[in-house]
């Protein structure tokens, strides 16, 4: 029997919206804006496998992230949806179009491309790996060990919903360090799968974000010819943070009316 991932649900409207978020991330980064979405779609809010209070895994490649989609919509009775994923979430949603292209309505990509990155978190692993939970005694001790590392103090608050009390009384991190660890440089460095997804596709990229560069655009284009691509003002990677407004009036632009 399949595990099947930790999910919110919100509203009920008659067709599924399901939200992935990136790497480190969980569900609750979500809670405001599904609110939103909640008021038109059944909205999932998901935590990834080794994120959140998803289930822990050895594995976590792209490959068993994609079927985690599948065996999800299957729990749930779900036999189409429109599927959101941001960053590491993006490519998840990414290689599920390639595969499972009669399960997905429309298809939104938060600030990724469909390509291979150059690593970019080696400080920030190692800012976690740094991390002795034995030692610590409070968030405060886990900011500042992070804060080491990590000058942007946005990126360590981030970091910091992920610290809870865990059953042994200490405090420890939601997400499975080791896994995510071993597992990075395929997760983030390897090419997508191939294809083409001839569906309803918008890729949204933040104004002051480099993840979606002009040059990307045209092999958006060619593996998703209906593919709108969007820059969101006043917005980095986390353009569902940064700029809520305008990323949450353009999804339901293209939802509601494409």
């Amino acid at each position: 029997m399949a595990e099947i991932l930790h999910s919110k649900i919100v509203g009920s409207g008659e067709k599924h919206l399901l939200v992935f978020h990136g790497l480190f991330g969980q569900l609750d980064n979500w809670n405001t804006i599904g609110k939103h979405f909640g008021e038109y779609f059944t909205t999932h809010l998901i935590d990834l496998r080794n994120h959140g209070r998803s289930f822990h895994s050895d594995d976590s490649s792209l490959a068993a992230m994609t079927q985690d989609i599948v065996n999800y919509l299957d729990a749930n009775n779900i036999q189409k949806a429109h599927l959101l994923g941001h960053s590491l979430g993006g490519r998840i949603v990414i290689n599920f179009a390639m595969v499972h292209q009669d399960r997905l309505d429309h298809l939104i990509v938060a600030d990724m491309a469909p390509k291979a990155y150059q690593p970019h978190h080696n400080a920030i692993f190692k800012a976690l790996k740094s991390v002795n939970f034995d030692e610590v005694e409070s968030r405060k001790d886990v900011e500042t060990i992070l804060s080491q590392y990590i000058p942007e103090v946005g990126v360590r608050q981030f970091l910091l919903k992920n610290v809870y009390n865990a059953e042994n009384g200490k405090y420890a991190f939601r997400f499975n360090l080791p896994v995510l660890d071993k597992f990075y440089q395929e997760m983030i460095g390897q090419d997508l799968l191939q294809g083409e997804f001839d569906g309803p596709t918008l890729f949204l990229g933040g104004a002051n974000s480099n993840y979606i560069l002009p040059e990307d655009e045209m092999m958006i284009k060619e593996r998703f010819p209906k593919a709108i691509i969007k820059k969101i003002a006043n917005a980095g990677h986390w353009i569902h943070a940064e700029n809520p407004k305008d990323f949450t009036a353009e999804i339901l632009d293209f939802l509601l009316n494409k």
